[in-house]
């Protein structure tokens, strides 16, 4: 397993800098598609998507609205909480897998519509995982001391990407934008304490979008098979996620000698309600300190955990102190989890 911490960054002696989480901003487009609307669009139900997935309405772009439209306004409302200037960050991070281009990269774009001078950024694809490894990226350039202010944003418009006419798939997903802070504090044991990634590319056939890069370059053939689109086995999917997602975070609580009765909340990836009440009934953590908020987003891939964690701390639920657990597993496959003590 390819893991990394940044505990060294902490011993006596060293600069104060261990990175927190000071602000998060989130932005969902107002249309909303529900399930009564998909049951004109596909043969569905109502029944048979709560059933299988927990999700009762989604929220998609307009057409003339792209990732990075999303992302400037998550980004936006992360830079109001905190009361700053873009030209304050030294880096941003955008976590997509529905980038407006292939380059330049959605992070470019971003930059410019906020009016970030110098600073520096790129995107990232890690799939349903991007914006966990976009957070240990972040902690780690705070950690170093090369960094103070990091702008980590999740951002996806996933209706782009999903076929409305493969029941199976187009269900799912949403679109949405978060966006967190990640600046350098004093080592008080408030902030980042660790985190742990691992790919798996045997898991690639699972979860894909077959066409549209250099194996594959797009052709009147590709779009007329539909290759351009989500494919997915939900049932390996499924069985990998329920088992990656506990054994991470176990992985990661034992390492750093906790448990989860030390865990406040648990902010899972928000793909499949099931898959998150499994790896929560596994870690032993109740109804109260697992977030579940799919119900009125869908799966927006990398915007899962910042619209989750925000819901989380605007409900009081996550308070200064607390121990809060992030993971996720995307496809690749690519896993991750993420253990933070929150700092404000």
């Amino acid at each position: 397993m390819n893991s990394f911490s940044a505990s060294s960054s902490f011993q006596a002696g060293a600069p104060l800098r261990r990175p927190r989480i000071t602000a998060i901003g989130c932005y969902t487009p107002p249309r909303v598609l529900t399930n009564a609307d998909l049951e004109k669009m596909v043969d569905t139900t109502n029944e048979w998507i709560l059933e299988r997935t927990g999700i009762r309405e989604r929220h998609i772009a307009d057409p003339d609205v792209a990732t990075s439209d999303l992302a400037y306004e998550a980004a936006r409302a992360a830079l109001a909480q905190k009361g700053i200037e873009a030209s304050e960050l030294d880096a941003i991070l955008v976590c997509t897998v529905t980038p407006d281009m292939f380059f330049p990269s959605t992070a470019c774009l971003v930059q410019h519509r906020l009016g970030a001078a110098r600073v520096w950024g790129f995107d990232l694809i890690a799939a349903c995982s991007s914006f966990v490894y976009g957070l240990g990226v972040a902690a780690h350039l705070v950690a170093a001391g090369t960094h103070r202010k990091v702008l980590v944003i999740g951002a996806d418009t996933m209706s782009r990407i999903v076929d409305y006419t493969d029941r199976a798939t187009c269900v799912l997903f949403g679109d949405g934008a978060g966006a967190m802070l990640v600046e350098a504090g004093e080592d008080d044991g408030l902030g980042f304490v660790d985190c742990l990634h691992e790919i798996d590319g045997s898991g690639a056939p699972y979860l894909n979008m077959p066409a549209g890069g250099s194996r594959m370059p797009p052709s009147i053939e590709t779009v007329q098979k539909r290759l351009h689109y989500v494919h997915q086995e939900g049932q390996q999917v499924f069985k990998y996620a329920v088992r990656r997602m506990y054994e991470v975070s176990k992985e990661l609580l034992d390492r750093n000698g906790l448990t989860s009765d030390q865990v406040k909340i648990l902010i899972p990836h928000q793909a499949n309600h099931r898959i998150i009440t499994a790896t929560a009934d596994r870690l032993g953590l109740n109804g109260d300190r697992v977030m579940i908020n799919i119900e009125r987003y869908g799966n927006t891939t990398s915007g899962t955990i910042p619209l989750a964690t925000w819901e989380a701390v605007e409900q009081g639920r996550i308070r200064k102190g607390d121990l809060v657990l992030f993971a996720a597993v995307g496809a690749g496959y690519t896993v991750g989890a993420s253990l933070w003590r929150w700092a404000y």
